[in-house]
């Protein structure tokens, strides 16, 4: 008896990832073997990507809020303290906005929590 060979599910499994690697330079686009490499490789770079885009994020909300609150004459770190004795519960990303669309907004915070 022949052996029997599923052809169409290894032709689309190497389809899909020749399709993924559209774009890619010299033989990771077209050779089967270096293109599932290149291509595995910036899924992973993707995923971590993904969590230092968040990290990025709020790294600059940080230093948006930093620069508006030394601005009123205290740092960070004193803001947020007296923001949290305050009971105010504003998150990074909407004092961040504020800040920097929306300065009124951000002295009357401030002067709140002084």
């Amino acid at each position: 008896m022949p052996r029997s060979v599923n052809h169409v599910a290894s032709r689309m499994r190497r389809k899909r990832i020749l399709k993924h690697a559209k774009g890619f330079f010299g033989r990771r686009k077209n050779v089967w073997t270096v293109a599932k490499n290149a291509v595995e490789r910036s899924w992973q770079y993707a995923y971590v990507g993904r969590k230092q885009k968040k990290r990025e994020y709020r790294a600059i909300w940080i230093q948006r809020i930093n620069a508006a609150s030394r601005q009123h004459g205290m740092s960070y770190s004193q803001f947020m303290g007296k923001l949290h004795k305050a009971n105010i519960d504003i998150n990074r990303k909407v004092l961040a906005d504020l800040a920097l669309n929306n300065p009124d907004a951000f002295t009357a915070i401030v002067e709140k929590v002084k």
